[in-house]
Parts: C-alpha cells; structure tokens; sequence
C-alpha cells in the first residue's frame, strides 16, 4: 500500500485507466505537508489550489500529474466541488489537462452510499481531449445510471465560463417578460459574523451595559421559519452586543460599564479570535443595519423570505436583503411574497441528504417580477 499522491508509473505503457472512488477526507484532517503539495503542484500547471479542498481534489490532481494522453479515467467523488470555491481546480483540471467527457451528478435524496451523508458525482475523463460539448446529466436514482455515455450535451465555453456546474445538469430556466434578477433590485448580504457568540450575545456575563449598545437580533434560522411572512416585533429575540469601534463616543457612565464588560469579554478570549484580530477594533462587531427583508440560507426546504416589520439586526446566520432604490410597503410585501412562492431548493447548491444552501450572489440571481409586476399583485 502507498500514497496515490507519491505514484509512479512505467515509462513506456499504453493506455492507462484511472478508476475509483477517492476517500471522501475533508480538508481538516490533511496533513500540512499535502496541503503544500496540493499548491504547489497546481502551481506548477498554472493553477490555484485552496487549502479547504478535500482529498479527492488531490486524486484529480495527482492524475494530471500522472497521466499521458489517452488515459481515461471514472472517479466517483462527492459532487460539491461542482459549485464551490475549493472546487475550482477540479474544474480547470477537467477543462484541461483532464479532459471531462462525461459528468453523472446523482440526486442528494437518493443516498448514494447509504452509510455516509454525502452526495455522489461520477466524473468520466479522457486526457488530452478537449471536445466541444460535454455531456451532463442528473440521476433520481442509482438504478437509473446504466450507461455512463449518455447525457445531455453542453458546450466546453459554458463549462468554462461558469463558477457553478450544477445549475448546467438542469434544464434552463427561462425569464419571463417584465422578471429580472433579485440583483438588480436588491443586494443580498449575509449577516455579521460575531466570532463568539458566547460572548457577542448577551447574557448574565453582560449584566450592567447601557441599553444603546444591545441590539434585539435574529440569532438563529428558527426564527425566521416561525416568524411567518413578517418579523413584527423582536420580543423572544436575543441581544448582540455591538460597541463602537471608538469608545469616546460614550458617555462616562455607559464607558466604565462598557469596560467592565470588555475585561470579562478579554477573560473569555473575545480578542484573540481569528474574526476580533481582523477587525478595526476587535470590541466591535459591526453589526449591518435591519434588512428589509430577511432570508434564511441553509435548510433542507426552501429559503424563508420574511419582512422585517421589527427592523431587527440579523448575524451570519440569515441574509439581509437590501433594496438598491427604497420601496414601499406594498412593494416589499409583493416582492418576499413572490420569493416565499416561487424559490426551489433548486435555485441553491445541494449537499448531503438534500442540505440546500444559497449563498448571497446565487440568491441575487433569483428570478423575481420587476415593479410594475409588484405593484400589481394582490398582496
């Protein structure tokens, strides 16, 4: 037994086939000295490797490295290097030195390996070939993969020119007259990271500091599943603890409470996070001002899009949806009622046992009436 990383094959050969299922490793658990490997040796063919790539990402690579024209090969892999940012080397590896052929991407519901939640991509190469088209397909089910040539084709310049390849394994989603993109209308923001919640929320650690720095906050997606269409008061809500980044704007008396706190908040390591030491002021979480609209972003069921009647701040746990122009009421009402309707898990990107997620620039993508449309639905 060795290292497929440290492989090495005959000189003089025909063709070689490259077939298996890398383990499915996640990145925490791989040694330093491979993640320097991973980025150099990307490096070396002119590409970028992350260092939050799994240990099939190495398998593809290490296969370019090894591989000769008219090699093949067929890796069975989890499927979210098709849309993540880690994945982007598989991508370009398949675009190039790789050369896909075939891409099968079994549904997340259909469990591909019954003992692990993971879901399932089977990737078909030849190196040295650059076809035109490829062919993509989606499979409900595991008996449904039979042959592994079929597919429906899409050109190598769409494959290319996108950071997302799953939305490619489905049909295209036409927009209708009078829709545009959310983006266009809206910014989607994800919430503020604290980088300690068990600090940055209030509780009996906190006890004594003024009111005006205390924000009733959306802290967990619940929330906003039982809030309904419309957040309309923050009672239940917990607070966040948001303190200026310079402290003379308080008062004497709110200054010595505040700094009381920031000793108990030294004493639970609040300044020696990762998120405090970015920061300009590491006290000062910087929490966005209320959204609009809010919108959870992990589940397995489609997004919530709730009004913020309450005006309440939100952290990384929702996005903040932002009109680009104001709207009125009857607009916003318009606009979170279309999106609660209309949203499919397909929109997002798909991982283990049907775990949707939408980052902000996928949700900006949404496809949503324009004004004239709003105004004139019943609302």
């Amino acid at each position: 037994m060795g290292d497929y990383r440290s492989l090495r094959l005959p000189s003089v050969r025909g063709p070689t086939g490259f077939i298996g299922n890398p383990p499915y490793v996640r990145h925490h658990l791989i040694a330093p000295e491979w993640k320097s490997w991973l980025a150099q040796k990307a490096k070396d063919l002119g590409l970028n490797a992350s260092q939050l790539a799994g240990l099939h990402v190495h398998f593809f690579l290490a296969t370019a490295l090894l591989g000769s024209a008219k090699d093949f090969g067929a890796f069975v892999t989890a499927a979210e290097w098709l849309d993540v940012n880690y994945g982007s080397l598989v991508r370009s590896l398949l675009m190039g030195p790789l050369g896909l052929s075939n891409l099968h991407v079994v549904e997340p519901k259909a469990r591909p390996f019954p003992d692990a939640d993971t879901t399932a991509a089977i990737t078909c190469f030849v190196l040295g070939s650059h076809p035109d088209s490829v062919q993509l397909r989606r499979v409900e089910t595991l008996g449904k993969l039979a042959s592994l040539q079929s597919g429906k084709p899409v050109r190598r310049e769409r494959l290319e020119a996108s950071n997302r390849w799953t939305p490619l394994t489905r049909p295209a989603r036409r927009c209708p007259d009078g829709f545009v993109e959310l983006g266009e209308l809206c910014e989607v923001h994800r919430g503020q990271v604290t980088g300690a919640n068990k600090v940055w929320i209030a509780g009996a650690h906190s006890e004594g500091l003024p009111e005006n720095v205390l924000y009733s906050t959306v802290t967990k997606a619940r929330e906003l599943f039982a809030a309904g269409s419309a957040l309309k008061t923050g009672d239940g809500l917990r607070m966040v603890i948001d303190l200026p980044a310079n402290l003379d704007e308080l008062t004497t008396v709110a200054r010595r409470a505040v700094e009381k706190f920031l000793k108990t908040a030294q004493a639970m390591g609040a300044d020696r996070g990762f998120i405090a030491q970015h920061r300009k002021a590491w006290w000062s979480v910087g929490l966005r001002s209320p959204a609009p609209i809010l919108a959870t972003y992990m589940a397995r069921r489609p997004p919530a899009f709730v009004r913020n009647v309450a005006k309440v701040r939100h952290i990384n746990i929702a996005h903040g949806i932002y009109p680009r122009e104001p709207m009125s009421d009857k607009l916003l009402r318009a606009l979170a009622l279309h999106l609660s309707n209309a949203t499919s898990v397909d929109d997002g990107r798909t991982y283990c046992g049907g775990l949707t997620k939408f980052e902000p620039k996928e949700m900006e993508r949404l496809v949503v009436p324009g004004f004239s449309i709003l105004l004139a639905a019943p609302v």
